[in-house]
């Protein structure tokens, strides 16, 4: 990738330096003209010698430009070979022209809520009106508020964010969250590091009590730390001054805000192109051996082959079924079976025949009757 980044810079620094030059010149040339109206005006004589002057001036500039633009295109060049050197697959073999055709509205509230996630409220609201969007009043100050709490997080104000967390207390503690505890806890090692010893077990003996159940040990730790409240740096909780921490408080919090909103931390715009560009050598190297076997995949909403992503990036669950080799859909859900293995539905149906009697399991002895199995959820 270093010579494509280098490449990339290059393309960088002379798009700045040409659109300088360019702004000079135009203004050269309006100067040019000033000058020249100036001249003709008080010596309407020397009308032709003035416009030869002038057009010799313009020429000069525009032979100038034409330079400085084909010195740009020529750098152009060069980073387009570097891309295609670096990447030399036919990236069409795995697109499809028409995916979005019919769907304008749905890309551009994809644009308009990444930039609303990215805390460009301006910008979203500006791009919302000129396309004719809606999104409501509430979702949008719900995502100021987002971005107010985050940065009094960076300031090193948690009281904005403690107070937040305290009024969903029972909705954070539905999803498994931690968030307030960590709050307190980060809140707790503040009063470590400035050595006030006495505020922060006031603090511990006000705000730990609720969460001792779940956070017995932590909280012990944080206890034994106060021993060492005058070295901290050298004590065996020295990773309690890390300003880690705080970075991590900030991602919590924002999963958690975005999490009650029903909406997922990073930007729908950011997941696309993330998942895409992550499936994009799979794809290319599956559409490259179909083409060459002249093969087409026929199926619908569903690709045929695995592309490997991280934990981060799934969000629906996800059922191959042993039988078809089919992924589950809705119409098509996942069925346990009384002993345990699960197949899709239609693999049920053709295995038992469309009727009530009685089939054997393909994976085990144990037989059943179509209305034992039971939909699952993963």
């Amino acid at each position: 990738m270093e010579p494509i980044l280098r490449e990339n810079e290059i393309v960088a620094n002379t798009q700045a330096a040409l659109a300088i030059n360019s702004v000079e010149n135009i203004d050269k040339i309006i100067n040019a003209l000033n000058e020249s109206v100036e001249h003709i005006s008080t010596s309407p004589e020397n009308t032709s010698e003035a416009l030869s002057s002038l057009s010799r001036q313009i020429k000069e500039i525009s032979t100038q430009t034409i330079e400085e633009h084909k010195e740009y295109q020529a750098v152009l060049s060069r980073y387009g070979k570097a891309i295609d050197k670096k990447w030399k697959h036919d990236v069409t073999l795995a697109s499809n022209p028409n995916a979005f055709e019919g769907k304008d509205k749905i890309l551009q509230m994809t644009v308009a809520l990444h930039f609303i996630c990215q805390g460009k409220f301006e910008l979203g609201k500006t791009f919302m009106r000129e396309a004719g969007l809606e999104i409501s009043t509430e979702l949008q100050s719900q995502f100021v508020k987002m971005y107010e709490i985050l940065k009094a997080i960076r300031e090193y104000n948690l009281e904005p964010a403690l107070i937040w967390a305290r009024s969903e207390r029972e909705k954070l503690e539905k999803r498994g969250s931690s968030l307030e505890f960590q709050l307190h806890r980060l809140h707790f090692i503040q009063y470590l590091r400035n050595q006030s010893r006495y505020e922060a077990l006031h603090y511990a003996q006000l705000n730990f009590q609720y969460f001792q159940t779940q956070h017995f040990r932590e909280i012990q730790r944080l206890m034994c730390s106060l021993v060492y409240i005058n070295r901290l740096e050298s004590s065996p909780y020295a990773d309690l001054l890390s300003t880690e921490g705080w970075t991590n408080i900030q991602n919590t919090f924002a999963t958690d805000f975005c999490s009650l909103l029903g909406l997922s931390r990073e930007s729908p715009l950011f997941i696309s192109v993330t998942v895409g560009a992550t499936a994009l050598p799979w794809l290319i190297k599956m559409a490259t051996i179909m083409k060459e076997k002249k093969n087409e995949w026929s199926q619908q909403n569903e690709l045929p082959v695995e592309v490997p992503l991280t934990d981060d990036m799934r969000y629906h669950s996800i059922f191959a079924c042993p039988v078809s080799k089919e992924q589950a859909t809705e119409d098509n859900p996942p069925m346990m079976m009384p002993c345990g293995h699960v197949i899709c539905k239609d693999s049920l149906n053709k295995l038992s025949k469309g009727q009530s009697s009685r089939f054997k399991c393909p994976y085990c002895p144990n037989e059943s009757i179509p209305t034992q199995a039971m939909r699952v959820h993963f």
